[in-house]
């Protein structure tokens, strides 16, 4: 008999209710008690859709990230946020996002900011975790205590339980060091604290764990190969089962070493590296189980059944009861239920599995493996009907896109003349002093707006309404950032719901869910568009509101958009054609938009690809052809404007500096980037590479709601004018604002133009 289980299953809850109680809980509406039963509720929902399953995660809720779970339960915490006396859950918040509770009197003396921790993102998804601080010195000290309590809970409703946690390799290879020491040096007093933690949960009647190793499908270098046979062979000896996952990609040359491991069971993502199942099984002792990621945790298209059982069979047939099944990764990266879309067109809805439905397949399948196709005829019938559907609908491709497709040459990427011509241009036009400050694009995002927002998609107040209320927005953040004294302007982004989602409803080609949301990091939820076929702009999207934000000020107005990598790596992608097709696509719309805003005055114009970094490959050798594509777009959509037109670009939490030659390929005038809780750290790749153009290392760091002081930020500036020349260098947030309240953002954006007229002085 087929086994079936789940690497991990959404936990922000279907309606994002854990999203409005953390956020309710550190504005000091709500309790501490009320968070953490909010949570118990959300574990037993989650439990409960997964009860068809023989195995279920436990481990994988997270009340912000499953990293921080891990650096808590191992004991490695930041020096700053050591010997709190408070509870737990108020320290996690503090270096999750610098602080817990916001304005609690009583939470005043022990929840007070500090730094937040590092955050990037998570292998190649959206999601992004805090990174483990490491150092030379480092200790690491158990504390299972909420890992247990999940698994008492979960036993206390009946569930079978199979822990989750992140294995140490790959916790160590995730890590920072703070002082440049050797990551692999701590695994010898990492590796007893892990024995410790699988002996507790042995204690406690826990049969398997999954144990995380996704950095297995990485190119990794002898050391790093070593230190999993060092770590495994050490815990070999824990009275538990071990099923080691990995996800995301290929073992390639680390599948002998996978194979070899001592664990009990290997978990291998058969959605991306299927031929290597048959090589796996050839060196695999038959007494280990072999789990398959069959189902993709990773988008949202219904699979095919029958041609997943069609492959699928001869290895049920081969392993009989050491065959597991499961998803290819955690369900984190896609919705909660395709079952609450009500306004969804029905036809596309059909085409498209959520969690809960790609559990439902996930069963359809076990059940033919076990019984044989007839015992599923109904469910692999209409599933068939779905992908035949999806396959020959006319709504999919359009020849018009094609035939432009067709006709992209070099030219298209080329700007007229070289950098050090633009910019000589740009200054003339520009006029901006030493240091020029601006945003990053979006304001804070306030109740009002969203209100009017949902009155107008109900239809309670006509376009022209919702046009004056949008208006007035603009002429507020056009206001501020006067008075602020700002030198470049941004119109704030009132009217748009989401960088990616506002475009994506106004090109041909997406459709959209009402309750597609899934977890960036923490309380950040995004809700991709759905791309289904061939990519279009219909008419102008943007060029209205720049046009009236820019009536309304003397100095230069930004039009913002969102770059064509970034809206593929943020949608969930059609999976019938290769992505650098949908992305060549996506550049031939926006660069339309980006030509509309030049010839209606707009003379800075910034295009976002903060996702750039997020689509590269997990493997190197792959890196050079994704990012000929993904530069090749960007180039496409930004350099058909003349000269005097400022481009900018925007990258955020993202280790970019082993890819720095591709960004300034880009040749974007400036880019903007985030430095601020890495403490310019990422400007160090300047000390060897001369980047040719301008830079703006964000100093705000907008993810935390502490607010820096002028002197923090004239002290991240000197040190990146030690790299960047002073005149290259400007002087911004590193993120947009739009999560931030106006009375974080008055004050911060205050002591940035003060740093900034500091340093023109200082320079004078």
């Amino acid at each position: 008999m087929v086994t079936t289980h789940n690497l991990g299953f959404p936990r922000i809850g279907a309606m994002r209710e854990l999203k409005f109680a953390l956020e309710s809980y550190w504005e000091g509406r709500s309790s501490r008690a009320e968070l953490k039963a909010l949570g118990a509720q959300l574990r037993k929902q989650n439990w409960q859709a997964q009860s068809g399953l023989d195995w279920m995660s436990v481990g994988d809720f997270s009340f912000y990230d499953q990293v921080l779970d891990m650096s808590f339960a191992l004991g490695n915490l930041p020096k700053r946020a050591r010997g709190f006396q408070g509870d737990i859950l108020d320290n996690y918040f503090r270096v999750a996002r610098g602080r817990s509770v916001q304005g609690a009197e009583d939470h005043a003396a022990c929840c007070g900011g500090i730094a937040a921790g590092e955050m990037t993102k998570w292998f190649d998804t959206n999601y992004h975790y805090i990174v483990p601080e490491l150092s030379a010195d480092a200790e690491f000290k158990l504390d299972p205590s909420r890992l247990l309590e999940q698994i008492a809970e979960a036993r206390a409703q009946g569930v079978k339980t199979k822990p989750v946690i992140i294995g140490p390799v790959t916790y160590l290879w995730l890590g920072k060091s703070k002082d440049d020491s050797d990551r692999l040096a701590l695994l010898d007093r990492l590796l007893p604290v892990y024995s410790e933690l699988l002996e507790a949960m042995a204690s406690h009647g826990v049969e398997w764990v999954q144990i995380d190793e996704p950095a297995l499908v990485t190119e990794l270098d002898p050391a790093w190969r070593h230190a999993f046979n060092l770590a495994y062979h050490h815990l070999k000896s824990c009275r538990i089962k071990i099923l080691l996952a990995t996800y995301f990609g290929t073992l390639q040359e680390n599948l002998h070493l996978a194979c070899n491991l001592p664990v009990a069971g290997i978990h291998l993502d058969a959605i991306n590296a299927r031929d290597e199942i048959q090589p796996m099984l050839n060196l695999l002792p038959s007494h280990k189980v072999v789990s398959l990621g069959v189902i993709n945790g990773r988008n949202i298209w219904k699979t095919d059944l029958n041609a997943t059982l069609d492959w699928l069979e001869p290895f049920a047939e081969r392993l009989g009861n050491r065959l597991w099944i499961a998803p290819s990764c955690s369900l984190l990266h896609v919705p909660a239920d395709l079952g609450n879309e009500q306004k969804l067109d029905d036809e596309i809805k059909s085409w498209l599995a959520f969690a809960i439905q790609k559990l439902e397949e996930l069963r359809v399948l076990a059940t033919a493996l076990n019984q044989g196709r007839r015992a599923v005829t109904v469910e692999l019938v209409a599933n068939q009907a779905a992908i035949v559907s999806r396959r020959t609908s006319p709504r999919v491709s359009n020849p018009a896109v094609r035939q432009a497709l067709a006709a992209i040459n070099p030219a298209l990427g080329q700007r007229k003349n070289p950098y050090p011509i633009r910019v000589r241009k740009q200054a003339d036009l520009l006029k901006l002093p030493l240091y020029p400050t601006t945003t990053i694009g979006s304001f804070p995002q306030t109740a009002e707006i969203r209100q009017t927002r949902r009155q107008f998609k109900a239809g309670e107040i006509n376009e022209a309404a919702y046009k004056i209320a949008m208006q007035a927005e603009i002429a507020r953040s056009v206001r501020e950032q006067e008075v602020l004294g700002l030198d470049v302007l941004v119109h704030g982004e009132a009217e748009r719901n989401d960088m990616v989602e506002y475009f994506g409803e106004q090109l041909e080609g997406y459709a959209f869910s009402q309750f597609g949301w899934v977890q960036s990091y923490g309380s950040r939820c995004v809700k991709p568009p759905i791309l289904f076929g061939d990519i279009r702009r219909p008419k102008a999207m943007t060029v209205e509101w720049i046009k009236y934000a820019q009536s309304l000020t003397e100095k230069p107005m930004k039009g913002m958009l969102t770059g064509p990598v970034t809206i593929l790596n943020w949608s969930f992608v059609r999976d019938d054609q290769p992505r650098s097709v949908s992305c060549y696509q996506l550049a031939l719309a926006i660069r339309e938009e980006v030509l509309d805003l030049e010839k209606a005055g707009v003379r800075v114009i910034q295009i976002d690809e903060a996702a750039l970094r997020e689509g590269l490959p997990l493997r190197k050798a792959q890196w050079k052809t994704y990012l000929d594509w993904a530069v090749e777009s960007f180039r496409i959509t930004a350099n058909g404007v003349q000269d005097g037109t400022q481009i900018h670009t925007h990258m955020c939490y993202s280790e970019f500096n082993d890819i720095i030659a591709a960004i300034a390929d880009m040749d974007a005038d400036v880019i903007t980037i985030e430095t601020s809780r890495s403490d310019m750290e990422l400007l160090d790749v300047f000390d060897h590479f001369k980047y040719p153009n301008e830079i703006g290392p964000g100093v705000y760091d907008i993810h935390s709601p502490n607010i820096p002081t002028q002197e923090q930020m004239v002290e991240l500036m000197k040190k990146a004018a030690e790299r960047i020349p002073a005149e290259r260098l400007w002087v911004n947030p590193d993120c947009g604002l739009k999560t931030r309240q106006w009375a974080e953002v008055i004050p911060a954006l205050t002591s940035m133009v003060a740093a900034a007229k500091s340093l023109r002085s200082a320079a004078a």
